[in-house]
């Protein structure tokens, strides 16, 4: 898809690692100028847009906080930078069974997946209806489509992402394009031991493909709902799940 973005503006939230970074080089590839934004380090991630020929440029923010989501777009105006695709990667996961769960932890998993991806989706789209056009990608799951034991506040925040998402493609459309990505188990740090036992992690290969997905293939994707092929699609949630779900 080289070129399909060319002279186009695009902010990759969570793109300090994982989809987020894919993403953000995909879009740097399309010929897209990348605006990156995570709390993590995003040296890496700008020198991987730049080796593609493209420009960049990170924002440090925190996609739960309002103030920092404000100022990370007053930063985009200062830089008269007009912005035409929204790709929210940010998110967290958080495995506990539901009656040993702080509520400090459910808390902060809504407040960056679904928060974010309000606060953040809110802003791109104010600055994109002037100009009457945009596209916005959120990231959801394919457990926006069930439950899964052990993990209610991810779930229940992934469903709700795909409820956003339909109220704003009906809310915005025709200038707007709003679309979700439901990707599955994708070989990410989320995989970690450190956010998943070693038992969902078997279970994770248990799917038709009988494989992680790589970064990379969720990345195609949102290049393709950013680009002009995709012109004629809003409102849905395209899974790229190795057939986990099939919507």
């Amino acid at each position: 898809m080289t070129g399909t973005l060319q002279g186009k503006t695009a902010l990759i939230t969570g793109a300090g690692g994982g989809i987020g970074r894919a993403t953000a080089i995909a879009m740097a590839r399309a010929g897209a100028n990348v605006v990156v934004t995570d709390m993590r380090d995003l040296a890496d991630t700008v020198s991987g847009i730049e080796a593609e020929g493209s420009g960049a440029f990170a924002i440090p923010a925190d996609v739960s906080d309002a103030a920092s989501v404000d100022a990370l777009f007053a930063d985009l105006k200062r830089r008269s930078r007009k912005l035409d695709v929204l790709v929210h990667c940010a998110g967290v996961i958080h495995e506990v069974p539901s009656l040993d769960a702080h509520i400090q932890d459910f808390d902060r998993v809504i407040a960056v997946n679904l928060r974010g991806a309000f606060l953040v989706g809110r802003e791109a789209i104010r600055q994109m209806l002037p100009h009457s056009s945009g596209r916005v990608v959120l990231l959801a799951s394919d457990l926006s489509y069930e439950g899964r034991a052990t993990f209610a506040a991810y779930v229940a925040s992934k469903h709700a992402v795909l409820g956003l998402m339909r109220s704003w493609a009906l809310e915005f459309a025709p200038s707007i394009l709003v679309n979700a990505i439901c990707p599955g188990p994708i070989d990410t740090e989320m995989l970690d031991a450190e956010n998943m036992s070693e038992e969902w992690r078997q279970r994770e290969l248990d799917i038709p493909l009988r494989r992680y997905g790589q970064p990379e293939e969720v990345a195609e994707t949102a290049v393709f709902l950013a680009g002009p092929s995709a012109g004629f699609i809003t409102g849905q949630g395209i899974g790229v799940n190795g057939g986990s779900v099939m919507a």
